[in-house]
């Protein structure tokens, strides 16, 4: 069984449809979503229907990132509290929670925060940032005991993660696998490519795949800049060069 999990898409429709159909030619029998469909992107309205037309079913199994509860939360006193930490994601945020429909809002409200699957005998547990947090990093170099902490108070064999929008994997002292599936929408990698991950079970074994995918970031980006919140032009060229965040 070929399971793809994807993450972090922040309403890049010109990232989502590569990947999808990277994951239809690699023959996946499953799609595992986990969260952060829309805010601060180039087309977050179009990314929610497009993840809203998907039937909940046990091929197509979807969860709530921090930013969608955010903007489904939505207040002037969340723009408030979020403004000097994060000036830029506040205006999105505002700018986003201001176009939304009731339908919309709802879909990103009653998504569950965690998923606990079983395939093939694994036990699966599908988070946004960690078990403990949604918005907990779990990033290439965080220690692996830190790590350990965070997976602790889950049976799951297996936990998949996003949020950081940076790819990695671990392999606890007993015997957990913690893989981040990194972003198909704003990845942060120096080469910004989508990015998501295969988990293929066979024989009792389970393997990971981080697949980078080509997209048109150019298009991307120009519909971003186009964007009329403050800062619309910053996040349009980090889709294309986000070497930024790596200092």
């Amino acid at each position: 069984m070929k399971i793809a999990v994807i993450s972090d898409i922040h309403g890049n429709m010109e990232a989502l449809v590569a990947v999808m159909q990277d994951i239809q030619e690699q023959k996946c029998d499953k799609i595992f979503v986990l969260g952060d469909y829309a805010m601060a992107g180039p087309e977050p309205y179009a990314a929610i229907d497009y993840f809203r037309s998907k039937p909940d079913s046990s091929d197509y199994r979807m969860i709530q990132g921090n930013t969608d509860l955010m903007i489904a939360d939505y207040s002037e006193s969340s723009y408030d509290k979020l403004k000097p930490l994060a000036p830029i994601m506040a205006e999105a945020l505002k700018d986003d929670a201001s176009g939304i429909n009731s339908e919309q809002r709802r879909f990103l409200k009653n998504l569950p925060p965690q998923l606990e699957l079983e395939e093939c005998g694994v036990k699966i547990l599908l988070v946004h940032g960690s078990p403990r947090r949604n918005n907990e990093d779990i990033l290439p170099d965080t220690p692996l005991e830190e790590v350990e902490k965070m997976v602790e108070n889950t049976d799951a064999d297996v936990v998949l993660c996003g949020h950081t929008h940076l790819p990695c994997g671990f392999q606890t002292n007993n015997k957990k696998t913690v893989v981040n599936a990194g972003s198909i929408g704003r990845p942060f990698t120096p080469e910004p490519k989508s990015c998501y991950l295969i988990m293929t079970l066979q024989n009792g074994e389970c393997l990971f795949e981080h697949r980078f995918v080509e997209y048109n970031k150019e298009l991307a980006s120009q519909k971003l800049r186009r964007r009329t919140f403050a800062g619309a032009d910053k996040l349009a060229d980090m889709l294309l060069d986000p070497k930024q965040r790596h200092f």
